[in-house]
């Protein structure tokens, strides 16, 4: 009896999931990112964020402009992902925490779902669909997979 047909049946589902929660999660950030860091979309630009946030702003916007394009292109997205996780716990407990939870009184609602979108990436990592795995990195495997820390 093989108990791994059904998991290997459905892992191009898992693949696409994992591909569909990083464009998503991305372009989130990587749109407020850009606001942030380039005044894009409307946004207030670098200096502005860094007047409003103060010397945190830097790592913030840079963080999240990057750290949503890395999880577009599918490179350091457990990194990413986790990095974004902790920019929203410091979003929390700087800003929304203070409102609750539901978003229309400003509350943390939405940094805790985006945070929930960014865990399985941090867990599980990009998936297939993902330009790290073309890339001819050091410490590639011998299974084609690069390291951990890369994907």
């Amino acid at each position: 009896m093989n108990v791994d047909k059904p998991a290997l049946r459905d892992r191009p589902c898992v693949e696409l999931a994992l591909l569909v929660i990083r464009l998503v999660l991305g372009v989130i950030f990587a749109a407020h990112g850009a606001q942030k860091l380039f005044g894009a979309f409307g946004g207030a630009g670098l200096a502005a964020t860094v007047e409003h946030m103060g010397p945190i702003g830097y790592p913030v916007a840079i963080g999240e402009f990057f750290g949503g394009a890395g999880l577009i292109v599918g490179f350091l997205c457990r990194f990413s992902a986790a990095s974004l996780i902790v920019i929203m716990i410091g979003a929390i407990a700087t800003v929304h925490g203070k409102n609750g939870f539901f978003l229309s009184a400003g509350g943390f609602e939405y940094n805790l779902a985006l945070m929930g979108l960014a865990a399985p990436i941090m867990i599980a990592g990009p998936g297939r669909i993902a330009i790290g795995r073309l890339l001819p990195l050091p410490g590639v495997r011998r299974h084609g997979r690069p390291i951990t820390i890369l994907e």
